[in-house]
């Protein structure tokens, strides 16, 4: 493999190189002013805010949805799991459309999605529409995580560009605090957990005036849209089917079984005739010569550990701390505070010295690092330990993702060709989103069956039938309902069992940092992906006098 090649005009690059050419006359490819770049921003962020809004808010209220609506564990991290999947299939889709078609008019349906699909799961009646409309509203929120990137690559150049991400991460702090603490307040208030479905309409709206009248694009060439939609249909099968085994293997059947056998078979030849699919179709949702850049396949293998690491064990510490340590939603919501600072600062500060060094691997080295340590330092604690001692863990946690999720992109867009700027960014968030959607899956049925496990013995030696639990036996608890002796054992078998899935996270951190000490630092362009567009229009203009 060749580290450092340079692509011949027309080709799309397919091995790591500086993403543009640093010696085309500036008087040709103005670039925008500071005030242009933060108007047009302004739009793209105001989306990302919602999209998360969108997601958080009913973070804190989980458990009680759960419980209102008779939910099991399984549907609990189905809520979680079927928006990740949908995120996570749609992601290389909507990238590939952001190189064939209008990037503004895409995250603009890609916003209206999320929006009144979240505001639909507002009027759930049960687990199975309110999984349904989550699994919708991923849809939408792979559309604008994906499609922000793509255009913050449009407009600015990637030395400048951590500073920039440096506020996408301000933003997506602002949203992680103030989503889980505003749920948990709208939950305990008279307005009820459905309201936190609801409260993203107006912020949507606003996003979308926003968008519309700052972001302003140039003209792209035109290019013949060909969707792969087999390619689509092959890896949303392959990955659901993953999914629905990990979750239910081990609980609704045995793991050697014939079911294991059929679901794996089955999404082992999906996936393989994924691959013979995207070798063949004229515009391949994951383009497979990418996988010849060394940093694009590091970047992918330490993005998807991370998204087991992050999304696998985030998703879960509510139930810690309102099954566990007995919190209410706000509560739990203020209590994830130290991990949204941690996440903060590390987006803004480590941004802002990115792109003042121009270097990002020792960044992306020691988040790594610490996000091991912050993982194996949740796996120490108890239903008694002291909430200072699991902040300093919650604000590691957050100050790794912030060092390491925007980084990754940032690190991978600085080796891609213009020309798949779309394709090569939604493909490293479609590997973060399918590795959370795999934690998640995984840690999730982990958790059921421990929980189930801890909460049989525990109420054998209480001399207490689990019948006793009533409906909550299978379910996830309302606490409020059950004897003081029975929450007790409760909180025990949520605390083993949450604590041991932070854990298991570790390795998967442990697998980030290693594929991170091999990816081959490159020094950052110098050129928005604008001016890279011109530059190439221009060339190709040339050739053809």
């Amino acid at each position: 493999m060749t580290d450092t090649t340079s692509s011949a005009p027309g080709t799309p690059g397919t091995t790591e190189r500086p993403a543009a050419p640093l010696d085309a006359p500036a008087e040709n490819n103005p670039a925008m002013t500071r005030r242009e770049t933060l108007e047009a921003l302004s739009g793209i962020l105001l989306g990302v805010f919602v999209s998360l809004l969108a997601t958080t808010i009913t973070s804190t209220a989980l458990p009680r949805i759960v419980a209102d609506l008779g939910g099991s564990q399984h549907s609990y991290t189905w809520v979680v799991t079927a928006m990740l999947l949908t995120m996570t299939v749609s992601t290389p889709l909507w990238g590939k459309l952001a190189d064939l078609t209008n990037r503004k008019a895409l995250i603009q349906v890609a916003l209206v999605i999320t929006v009144v699909s979240a505001a639909a799961a507002g009027f759930s009646q049960d687990m199975s529409a309110l999984i349904t409309f989550r699994a919708l509203q991923g849809i939408g929120a792979g559309g604008l995580m994906s499609l922000a990137t793509v255009l913050m690559s449009d407009i600015i150049s990637p030395r400048e560009r951590g500073k920039y991400m440096g506020l996408m991460g301000g933003v997506m702090a602002v949203a992680q605090i103030g989503g889980p603490l505003l749920g948990g307040v709208i939950t305990d208030s008279f307005l009820g957990w459905r309201w936190t479905f609801f409260v993203g309409v107006p912020f949507a709206v606003a996003a979308l005036v926003v968008l519309q009248k700052t972001l302003h694009l140039p003209a792209r060439g035109v290019r013949k849209v060909t969707i792969d939609y087999l390619g689509a249909a092959l890896i949303a099968v392959g990955v659901a089917l993953l999914l629905v085994w990990v979750t239910f293997a081990g609980d609704q059947f045995a793991w050697a079984s014939w079911q294991t056998a059929a679901m794996v078979g089955a999404a082992v030849v999906s996936l393989a005739a994924v691959v013979l699919v995207e070798r063949k179709v004229t515009e391949p949702i994951i383009p497979l010569h990418l996988f010849r850049n060394r940093t694009f396949v590091l970047s992918i293998v330490a993005s998807a550990a991370v998204g087991v690491a992050m999304f696998g064990t985030a998703v879960f510490l509510s139930q810690y701390l309102q099954l566990a340590r007995g919190k209410t939603p706000t509560e739990a919501g203020l209590l994830t505070v130290p991990m949204v600072v941690g996440t903060m600062i590390g987006g803004i500060v480590l941004g802002r010295v990115i792109s003042r060094t121009g270097r990002y691997k020792a960044i992306m080295v020691g988040g790594a690092a610490l996000l091991s340590l912050s993982l194996l330092g949740m796996s120490t604690i108890g239903t008694q330990t002291s909430f200072v001692i699991i902040s300093v863990y919650l604000f590691g946690l957050g100050l790794s993702v912030g060092a390491l999720m925007q980084n990754l992109v940032l690190a991978t867009q600085n080796t891609l060709d213009v020309r798949e700027m779309g394709a090569g960014t939604a493909t490293v968030a479609f590997f973060r989103s399918l590795g959370g959607a795999v934690g998640v899956s995984v840690l999730g049925a982990v958790l059921a069956g421990s929980v189930k496990e801890d909460l049989a013995a525990g109420l054998a030696r209480l001399g207490v039938p689990v019948s006793a639990m009533g409906d909550s036996a299978g379910a996830v608890p309302d606490m409020s309902q059950l004897p003081a002796p029975v929450v007790d054992v409760v909180a025990g078998a949520y605390t083993d069992g949450i604590t041991g899935i932070f854990l298991i996270a570790v390795p998967m951190a442990l697998v980030a940092l290693v594929a991170i000490c091999f990816i081959r630092e490159i020094p950052l362009g110098e050129r928005s992906g604008i001016q890279q567009a011109r530059d190439l229009t221009a060339a190709q203009a040339a050739d053809e006098r």
